[in-house]
C-alpha cells in the first residue's frame, strides 16, 4: 500500500475513533424517557437518530468493502441500537486496519456517512440538554482518542470543566 493510501487510511480510523469517543459521551447514561424524547415535532427522537446512525456505520462499512449499499435496520429498544452502531463501526475499522482495498477513497468515506454521523452525534448531544441531562464539556483536543478504540468503553475524559469553553484548548 502507497504512503499516501496509508495516511488516508489512518486519519480516517482516527476519525473514526473520535466520533467513537463523542458518540459514546453522549450516548453513556441515557436518562429516562431521554431515547424517545422529541423537543421538535417532525424531528427525530435520540432513538431514531442512534437509529439512522447504525444504518449509516452499515453503510460506511459497504464503502470501504464494496459493493455499497445502503439499508434501514434498527429496532426501538435504545441498548440494540447503541450497540449496532459501535458493532457497525468496529467492522469499518477493521476493514480500514487491514491492507484490503477500500471500495471507495477514504475522502468519499469520511465526507459521506463519518461526516453525517459527527453531526447526528451533535444532535444528540443538543436533545441530551433538551432533555435536562447535558453532557458535561470537555477539551476534546486532550482527549486520550486512539485509532481502533471504537466501541462504546472509551476512556475516562481527562479535562471536562464547567461553564463556557471560549480560551480552553
Amino acid at each position: 500500500m502507497d504512503p499516501a493510501t496509508t495516511g488516508a487510511r489512518s486519519l480516517l480510523r482516527h476519525a473514526l475513533a473520535t466520533l467513537a469517543y463523542r458518540a459514546a459521551k453522549v450516548m453513556r447514561d441515557a436518562p429516562p424517557g431521554y431515547p424517545d424524547c422529541r423537543p421538535i415535532p417532525g424531528g427525530r427522537s435520540p432513538l431514531e437518530l442512534v437509529s439512522h446512525l447504525g444504518d449509516v456505520m452499515e453503510w460506511a462499512a459497504t464503502m470501504a468493502k464494496g459493493p455499497v449499499k445502503w439499508s434501514v435496520g434498527g429496532s426501538t429498544v435504545w441498548a440494540s441500537e447503541v450497540e449496532r452502531f459501535f458493532t457497525a463501526m468496529g467492522r469499518l475499522d477493521t476493514w480500514l486496519a487491514s491492507d484490503r482495498p477500500l471500495s471507495r477513497t477514504a475522502e468519499v468515506i469520511f465526507q459521506g456517512p463519518i461526516a453525517d454521523a459527527l453531526t447526528h452525534v451533535g444532535q444528540l448531544a443538543m436533545l441530551r440538554r433538551a432533555a435536562g441531562a447535558p453532557v458535561r464539556p470537555e477539551s476534546y483536543a486532550k482527549a486520550e482518542i486512539a485509532a481502533g478504540r471504537v466501541g462504546s468503553h472509551q476512556t475516562a475524559p481527562k479535562a471536562e470543566f464547567d461553564g463556557d469553553a471560549s480560551g480552553r484548548a
